[in-house]
């Protein structure tokens, strides 16, 4: 995926905390039909940063967990729906349809696919892709918009987390 997007700058969380600020931080930018791919191993943050996400649209943190096994879970928030999916135990494309992923992913309410890397070809084609890697002892997020808005998107995080890049 990232060969679509040109990488727009790279944050470094220093800790979990670092981590769950970007994801309040995102959280109160989200739009109706707004899509993130986190893209990263595993234990870098990606779930942790969708429990802040989702908490800063009002949902109950202790609601959010990995959808892993269950593959989607949905949050319920004070005026978007958020979409969580795990494709970390999806073997082949056609698992995706048969969980429906297609219907589900963008389109209303909010959408985060963890484990996106994995199926390339099946992802809206417009979104922000956060990429996490480990840089010491805290975490390096990668910002790769695909599309104006998540361009935008991109630029009005980083300037109110005053890293504007």
């Amino acid at each position: 995926m990232s060969e679509r997007g040109v990488t727009m700058a790279v944050v470094y969380c220093p800790d979990e905390a670092a981590t769950e600020a970007l994801g309040r931080r995102l959280g109160r930018l989200c739009r109706d039909g707004d899509v993130f791919l986190l893209n990263g191993d595993l234990g870098t943050g990606k779930t942790c940063l969708v429990t802040a996400a989702a908490t800063a649209m009002g949902v109950d943190p202790k609601e959010v967990t990995s959808p892993t096994f269950s593959l989607m879970n949905v949050y319920h928030g004070k005026e978007l729906n958020i979409k969580h999916f795990d494709l970390y135990r999806i073997n082949w494309p056609e698992e995706l349809e048969d969980i429906g992923f297609s219907e589900y992913a963008g389109g209303d309410g909010v959408t985060f696919i963890e484990w996106a890397e994995l199926f390339p070809d099946t992802m809206p084609e417009e979104n922000l892709e956060l990429k996490f890697s480990r840089k010491g002892e805290g975490r390096e997020v990668e910002f790769l918009p695909h599309g104006k808005r998540y361009e935008a998107l991109a630029a009005a995080l980083l300037k109110e987390s005053g890293q504007e890049g």
